[in-house]
């Protein structure tokens, strides 16, 4: 399973560059309007499968951790949550203004996807993907009343917390009250690497999976 999900990976990213190198960029931002909808139903699968920004930051994450570069802290000015949507705010100005003034396509784009790496050198991947994105902003929005999602079993979850270590955007934890699993639906990309570790096969793909909000 592992191995199928890194292959759709590279070959969303391969589109975005195809696109991006002949001048097509606007048929990828119409792929990223049409997952927004797929969001309702399925989740975030956009941003664990076909975003080329989380595609580049799964190695340089690994880069990181060899030179031990990365650390664990958030900026405190980014947790407020405030600067994704000023970072969408720019970019579409940036994308528009420079369509119609300057006649030319800003590789903007390759610009967050270039910021996304230099950031995750630095910070882990969920500082990114909840504090700056300004893509996964709107995934979160559209995600929230999501129809089918992971779930946690909490009458086979054993709190281990092997799904918390491998979450790239903090969607999973273990509630200290009862040492049981739970997952932010908003937040989960449904990549699946907490259901590839979990040693009791407590977390499953479910339609009508509860949203519960950390």
């Amino acid at each position: 399973m592992k191995w199928i999900i890194g292959i759709v990976r590279i070959l969303f990213l391969g589109l975005f560059l195809y696109l991006s190198l002949t001048g097509n960029m606007f048929l990828w931002l119409a792929i990223f309007g049409v997952s927004l909808f797929v969001a309702i139903f399925f989740g975030r699968v956009y941003c664990g499968y076909a975003c080329p920004m989380n595609t580049v930051m799964i190695p340089v994450e690994w880069l990181s951790k060899k030179l031990s570069l990365q650390t664990g802290k958030t900026p405190n000015w980014l947790k407020k949550g405030v600067f994704p949507w000023i970072a969408l705010g720019i970019s579409v100005v940036v994308m528009v203004l420079s369509k119609r003034a300057l006649h030319v396509n800003l590789p903007v784009l390759f610009i967050w996807l270039a910021i996304s790496m230099l950031v995750t050198l630095r910070y882990k991947p969920e500082v990114f993907h909840n504090n700056i994105c300004p893509f996964g902003v709107l995934q979160k929005v559209f995600g929230r009343a999501v129809i089918s999602s992971k779930k946690v079993d909490a009458e086979l979850c054993i709190g281990c917390k092997k799904c918390e270590k491998v979450c790239p955007s903090l969607a999973i934890a273990v509630n200290g009250e009862d040492q049981k699993a739970v997952i932010s639906k908003p937040l989960c990309h449904q990549c699946n690497n907490c259901s590839a570790v979990c040693p009791v096969s407590a977390i499953r793909y479910q339609r009508g999976a509860r949203y519960t909000e950390k």
